[in-house]
Protein backbone atom coordinates (compact mmCIF):
# COMPACT_ATOMS: atom_id res chain seq x y z
CA UNK A 1 0.00 0.00 0.00
CA UNK A 2 2.58 2.66 0.94
CA UNK A 3 4.10 1.85 -2.78
CA UNK A 4 1.15 2.19 -4.19
CA UNK A 5 0.60 5.66 -2.77
CA UNK A 6 3.94 6.65 -3.68
CA UNK A 7 3.81 5.66 -7.23
CA UNK A 8 0.60 7.80 -6.63
CA UNK A 9 2.25 10.99 -5.47
CA UNK A 10 5.01 10.23 -7.98
CA UNK A 11 1.77 10.79 -10.96
CA UNK A 12 0.47 13.21 -9.19
CA UNK A 13 4.14 15.27 -9.45
CA UNK A 14 4.48 14.58 -12.92
CA UNK A 15 0.90 15.56 -13.40
CA UNK A 16 1.30 19.15 -11.76
CA UNK A 17 4.55 18.74 -13.83
CA UNK A 18 3.33 18.90 -16.68
CA UNK A 19 0.50 21.20 -16.56
CA UNK A 20 3.15 23.80 -15.04
CA UNK A 21 5.30 23.41 -18.38
CA UNK A 22 2.13 23.87 -20.33
CA UNK A 23 1.45 26.89 -18.38
CA UNK A 24 5.00 28.74 -18.82
CA UNK A 25 4.74 27.68 -22.11
CA UNK A 26 1.50 29.11 -22.83
CA UNK A 27 2.87 32.45 -21.25
CA UNK A 28 5.75 32.82 -22.73
CA UNK A 29 3.99 32.52 -26.33
CA UNK A 30 1.72 35.19 -24.89
CA UNK A 31 4.47 36.73 -24.28
CA UNK A 32 6.27 37.00 -27.46
CA UNK A 33 3.02 37.70 -29.48
CA UNK A 34 2.46 40.78 -26.79
CA UNK A 35 6.17 41.70 -27.73
CA UNK A 36 5.70 41.48 -31.19
CA UNK A 37 2.11 43.58 -31.08
CA UNK A 38 3.94 46.05 -29.08
CA UNK A 39 6.97 46.64 -31.52
CA UNK A 40 5.93 49.86 -33.31
CA UNK A 41 6.11 51.77 -29.84
CA UNK A 42 9.43 49.83 -28.83
CA UNK A 43 10.64 51.81 -32.34
CA UNK A 44 9.42 54.82 -30.53
CA UNK A 45 10.67 54.45 -26.90
CA UNK A 46 14.39 53.82 -28.40
CA UNK A 47 14.27 56.62 -30.67
CA UNK A 48 13.08 59.18 -28.06
CA UNK A 49 15.85 58.31 -24.78
CA UNK A 50 18.83 59.21 -26.41
CA UNK A 51 17.69 62.82 -26.83
CA UNK A 52 17.76 63.43 -23.08
CA UNK A 53 21.01 62.24 -23.19
CA UNK A 54 22.53 64.95 -25.57
CA UNK A 55 25.31 67.07 -23.84
CA UNK A 56 26.08 64.65 -20.93
CA UNK A 57 29.85 63.85 -20.64
CA UNK A 58 31.15 59.93 -21.95
CA UNK A 59 31.48 58.67 -18.45
CA UNK A 60 28.22 59.06 -17.00
CA UNK A 61 26.00 58.31 -20.46
CA UNK A 62 25.78 54.64 -19.07
CA UNK A 63 25.03 55.52 -15.79
CA UNK A 64 21.94 57.72 -16.82
CA UNK A 65 20.69 55.13 -19.35
CA UNK A 66 20.59 52.44 -15.94
CA UNK A 67 18.97 55.03 -14.16
CA UNK A 68 16.20 55.09 -16.68
CA UNK A 69 16.16 51.88 -17.41
CA UNK A 70 15.40 50.88 -13.68
CA UNK A 71 12.71 54.02 -13.51
CA UNK A 72 11.26 52.18 -16.92
CA UNK A 73 11.21 49.09 -15.08
CA UNK A 74 9.22 50.44 -12.20
CA UNK A 75 6.93 52.44 -14.38
CA UNK A 76 5.99 49.20 -16.14
CA UNK A 77 5.76 46.87 -12.95
CA UNK A 78 4.72 48.99 -9.84
CA UNK A 79 2.41 51.23 -11.43
CA UNK A 80 1.25 50.57 -15.13
CA UNK A 81 0.84 46.97 -14.69
CA UNK A 82 -1.27 46.24 -11.53
CA UNK A 83 -3.06 49.40 -12.14
CA UNK A 84 -4.09 48.15 -16.11
CA UNK A 85 -4.99 44.71 -14.90
CA UNK A 86 -7.44 46.20 -11.97
CA UNK A 87 -8.50 48.81 -14.77
CA UNK A 88 -9.50 45.94 -17.44
CA UNK A 89 -11.09 43.94 -14.26
CA UNK A 90 -13.12 46.35 -12.66
CA UNK A 91 -13.74 49.26 -15.52
CA UNK A 92 -12.23 48.79 -18.71
CA UNK A 93 -13.89 52.18 -19.98
CA UNK A 94 -11.35 53.77 -18.47
CA UNK A 95 -8.59 52.58 -19.67
CA UNK A 96 -8.23 54.64 -23.35
CA UNK A 97 -9.52 58.01 -21.31
CA UNK A 98 -6.29 57.09 -19.44
CA UNK A 99 -4.07 56.24 -22.87
CA UNK A 100 -5.82 59.67 -24.23
CA UNK A 101 -4.52 61.76 -21.20
CA UNK A 102 -1.36 60.32 -21.77
CA UNK A 103 -1.14 60.65 -25.37
CA UNK A 104 -1.62 64.26 -25.14
CA UNK A 105 1.12 64.77 -22.53
CA UNK A 106 3.23 63.18 -25.45
CA UNK A 107 1.98 65.53 -27.83
CA UNK A 108 2.84 68.35 -26.02
CA UNK A 109 6.07 67.25 -25.13
CA UNK A 110 6.81 66.84 -29.11
CA UNK A 111 5.39 70.23 -29.81
CA UNK A 112 6.77 71.99 -27.16
CA UNK A 113 10.31 70.85 -28.96
CA UNK A 114 9.32 71.80 -32.03
CA UNK A 115 8.25 75.18 -31.14
CA UNK A 116 11.57 75.44 -28.57
CA UNK A 117 13.47 74.82 -32.44
CA UNK A 118 11.46 77.14 -34.09
CA UNK A 119 11.71 80.04 -31.56
CA UNK A 120 15.82 79.93 -31.80
CA UNK A 121 16.22 80.49 -28.24
CA UNK A 122 18.90 77.70 -27.02
CA UNK A 123 19.60 76.71 -23.43
CA UNK A 124 23.30 76.29 -22.27
CA UNK A 125 25.24 73.09 -23.73
CA UNK A 126 27.12 72.44 -21.27
CA UNK A 127 26.86 68.64 -20.11
CA UNK A 128 24.64 67.69 -17.22
CA UNK A 129 27.17 67.35 -14.90
CA UNK A 130 29.16 70.24 -15.29
CA UNK A 131 25.68 72.06 -14.52
CA UNK A 132 26.00 69.83 -11.18
CA UNK A 133 23.39 66.87 -9.71
CA UNK A 134 20.34 68.77 -10.00
CA UNK A 135 20.49 68.83 -13.90
CA UNK A 136 21.05 64.83 -13.96
CA UNK A 137 18.27 64.22 -12.14
CA UNK A 138 15.91 66.50 -14.06
CA UNK A 139 17.44 64.76 -16.96
CA UNK A 140 16.39 61.18 -15.40
CA UNK A 141 13.33 62.62 -14.09
CA UNK A 142 11.94 63.96 -17.69
CA UNK A 143 12.76 60.14 -19.53
CA UNK A 144 11.38 58.44 -17.08
CA UNK A 145 8.07 61.10 -17.29
CA UNK A 146 8.13 60.50 -20.58
CA UNK A 147 8.54 56.70 -20.55
CA UNK A 148 5.91 56.23 -18.44
CA UNK A 149 3.26 57.35 -21.33
CA UNK A 150 4.98 54.98 -23.79
CA UNK A 151 5.63 51.72 -21.25
CA UNK A 152 2.01 52.42 -20.40
CA UNK A 153 0.89 52.14 -24.50
CA UNK A 154 3.11 49.34 -25.11
CA UNK A 155 1.73 47.38 -21.23
CA UNK A 156 -2.00 48.26 -22.76
CA UNK A 157 -1.49 47.17 -26.14
CA UNK A 158 0.06 43.84 -24.94
CA UNK A 159 -2.76 43.43 -22.12
CA UNK A 160 -5.35 43.16 -25.52
CA UNK A 161 -3.25 40.49 -27.01
CA UNK A 162 -3.25 38.49 -23.49
CA UNK A 163 -6.85 39.22 -22.29
CA UNK A 164 -8.52 35.84 -23.05
CA UNK A 165 -6.65 34.37 -20.43
CA UNK A 166 -6.73 34.47 -17.09
CA UNK A 167 -5.67 37.12 -14.43
CA UNK A 168 -2.41 35.22 -13.25
CA UNK A 169 -1.77 34.55 -16.57
CA UNK A 170 -2.18 37.68 -17.67
CA UNK A 171 -0.38 39.40 -15.27
CA UNK A 172 3.10 36.52 -16.08
CA UNK A 173 2.99 37.40 -19.57
CA UNK A 174 2.52 41.06 -19.41
CA UNK A 175 5.68 40.76 -16.28
CA UNK A 176 8.09 38.90 -18.98
CA UNK A 177 7.02 41.49 -21.69
CA UNK A 178 7.95 44.39 -18.93
CA UNK A 179 11.47 42.76 -18.65
CA UNK A 180 11.94 42.15 -22.07
CA UNK A 181 10.83 45.22 -23.77
CA UNK A 182 12.91 47.45 -21.42
CA UNK A 183 16.14 45.36 -21.79
CA UNK A 184 15.49 46.09 -25.89
CA UNK A 185 15.65 49.23 -25.08
CA UNK A 186 17.66 50.29 -23.41
CA UNK A 187 20.17 47.91 -24.65
CA UNK A 188 19.73 49.73 -28.12
CA UNK A 189 20.07 52.77 -26.55
CA UNK A 190 23.38 52.32 -24.18
CA UNK A 191 24.65 50.89 -27.86
CA UNK A 192 23.91 53.85 -29.40
CA UNK A 193 25.28 56.38 -27.07
CA UNK A 194 28.31 54.38 -26.89
CA UNK A 195 29.21 53.89 -30.28
CA UNK A 196 31.50 57.03 -30.81
CA UNK A 197 33.85 55.13 -27.90
CA UNK A 198 33.49 51.79 -29.25
CA UNK A 199 34.53 53.75 -33.10
CA UNK A 200 37.62 55.05 -30.95
CA UNK A 201 38.72 52.12 -29.39
CA UNK A 202 38.69 50.64 -32.90
CA UNK A 203 40.70 53.41 -34.56
CA UNK A 204 43.48 52.38 -32.08
CA UNK A 205 43.89 49.38 -33.44
CA UNK A 206 46.53 47.70 -35.56
CA UNK A 207 44.38 46.15 -38.82
CA UNK A 208 43.87 49.46 -40.81
CA UNK A 209 40.51 48.24 -42.07
CA UNK A 210 39.42 48.33 -38.34
CA UNK A 211 41.06 51.53 -38.04
CA UNK A 212 38.67 52.78 -41.05
CA UNK A 213 35.87 51.57 -39.58
CA UNK A 214 36.49 52.98 -36.35
CA UNK A 215 37.11 56.46 -37.68
CA UNK A 216 33.79 56.15 -39.98
CA UNK A 217 32.03 55.58 -36.49
CA UNK A 218 33.53 58.28 -34.99
CA UNK A 219 32.27 60.82 -37.77
CA UNK A 220 29.20 59.12 -38.33
CA UNK A 221 27.38 59.07 -34.77
CA UNK A 222 27.07 63.30 -34.19
CA UNK A 223 24.99 63.24 -37.20
CA UNK A 224 22.83 59.78 -36.53
CA UNK A 225 22.06 60.74 -32.84
CA UNK A 226 21.07 64.25 -34.35
CA UNK A 227 18.90 62.14 -36.66
CA UNK A 228 17.72 60.05 -33.87
CA UNK A 229 16.72 63.07 -31.80
CA UNK A 230 14.60 64.63 -34.64
CA UNK A 231 13.33 61.22 -34.94
CA UNK A 232 12.81 60.83 -31.58
CA UNK A 233 10.78 64.50 -31.43
CA UNK A 234 8.71 63.21 -34.53
CA UNK A 235 7.65 60.17 -32.49
CA UNK A 236 6.41 61.83 -29.89
CA UNK A 237 3.52 63.67 -32.02
CA UNK A 238 3.18 60.70 -33.89
CA UNK A 239 2.88 57.97 -30.49
CA UNK A 240 1.01 60.78 -28.95
CA UNK A 241 -1.55 61.80 -31.56
CA UNK A 242 -2.36 57.76 -32.70
CA UNK A 243 -3.27 57.31 -29.28
CA UNK A 244 -5.57 59.92 -29.23
CA UNK A 245 -7.21 59.03 -32.59
CA UNK A 246 -7.49 55.81 -31.69
CA UNK A 247 -8.75 55.88 -28.13
CA UNK A 248 -11.24 58.44 -29.11
CA UNK A 249 -13.70 56.16 -30.67
CA UNK A 250 -12.48 53.40 -28.33
CA UNK A 251 -15.22 51.13 -26.67
CA UNK A 252 -15.93 52.71 -23.67
CA UNK A 253 -15.19 56.44 -24.99
CA UNK A 254 -17.23 56.09 -28.79
CA UNK A 255 -16.90 59.93 -28.55
CA UNK A 256 -15.61 60.82 -32.20
CA UNK A 257 -13.93 57.59 -33.86
CA UNK A 258 -14.55 59.54 -37.29
CA UNK A 259 -11.19 60.63 -37.07
CA UNK A 260 -10.00 57.06 -36.62
CA UNK A 261 -11.96 56.01 -39.66
CA UNK A 262 -11.55 58.09 -41.93
CA UNK A 263 -7.71 57.80 -41.73
CA UNK A 264 -7.90 54.18 -41.42
CA UNK A 265 -10.39 53.72 -44.71
CA UNK A 266 -7.93 56.26 -46.88
CA UNK A 267 -5.21 54.03 -45.65
CA UNK A 268 -6.84 50.72 -46.65
CA UNK A 269 -7.16 52.92 -49.88
CA UNK A 270 -3.72 53.64 -50.18
CA UNK A 271 -2.94 49.80 -49.92
CA UNK A 272 -5.02 48.40 -52.43
CA UNK A 273 -4.19 50.93 -54.79
CA UNK A 274 -0.32 51.18 -54.52
CA UNK A 275 0.85 47.73 -55.49
CA UNK A 276 3.77 46.44 -53.55
CA UNK A 277 4.77 49.31 -51.77
CA UNK A 278 1.07 49.84 -50.54
CA UNK A 279 2.06 48.50 -46.88
CA UNK A 280 4.51 50.68 -46.55
CA UNK A 281 2.45 54.13 -48.22
CA UNK A 282 -0.65 53.33 -46.35
CA UNK A 283 1.42 53.04 -42.99
CA UNK A 284 3.41 56.48 -43.77
CA UNK A 285 -0.67 58.01 -44.82
CA UNK A 286 -1.58 57.07 -40.87
CA UNK A 287 2.13 58.19 -39.35
CA UNK A 288 1.72 61.29 -40.69
CA UNK A 289 -1.98 62.07 -39.45
CA UNK A 290 -1.32 60.95 -36.38
CA UNK A 291 1.68 63.41 -35.76
CA UNK A 292 -0.48 66.24 -37.51
CA UNK A 293 -2.83 65.44 -34.76
CA UNK A 294 -0.69 65.29 -32.33
CA UNK A 295 1.30 68.50 -33.12
CA UNK A 296 -1.96 70.58 -32.97
CA UNK A 297 -3.05 69.07 -29.71
CA UNK A 298 0.60 69.55 -28.43
CA UNK A 299 0.67 73.09 -29.64
CA UNK A 300 -2.47 74.35 -27.90
CA UNK A 301 -1.35 72.69 -24.72
CA UNK A 302 1.58 74.75 -24.96
CA UNK A 303 0.33 77.74 -25.82
CA UNK A 304 -2.47 77.53 -22.65
CA UNK A 305 0.34 76.61 -20.50
CA UNK A 306 2.48 79.63 -21.71
CA UNK A 307 -0.53 82.07 -21.33
CA UNK A 308 -1.24 80.45 -17.55
CA UNK A 309 2.05 82.50 -16.33
CA UNK A 310 1.05 85.63 -18.49
CA UNK A 311 -2.14 85.70 -17.18
CA UNK A 312 -0.80 85.30 -13.32
CA UNK A 313 1.97 88.17 -13.96
CA UNK A 314 -1.03 90.58 -15.24
CA UNK A 315 -2.80 89.71 -12.46
CA UNK A 316 -0.04 90.51 -9.67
Amino acid sequence: MAIGGLIGLLDDIAALAKLSAASLDDVSAAAGRATAKAAGVVVDDTAVTPQYLQGVTAERELAIVKQIALGSIRNKLMFILPVALLLNHFLPALLPIILMVGGTYLAFEGAEKVWHKLSGKHEDDKPAVEKGPEAEKKIVSGAIRTDLILSAEIMVIALATVSHQGFWSQMASLVVVAFVITILVYGVVALLVKMDDIGLKLAQQDNSGVQSLGRGLVTAMPKVLATISVVGTIAMLWVGGHILMANLGADGTGWFNAPYEWVHHIEHGISEATGALGGTLGWSFNTLCSAVIGFLVGSVVVGVLHLIPIKKAHAE
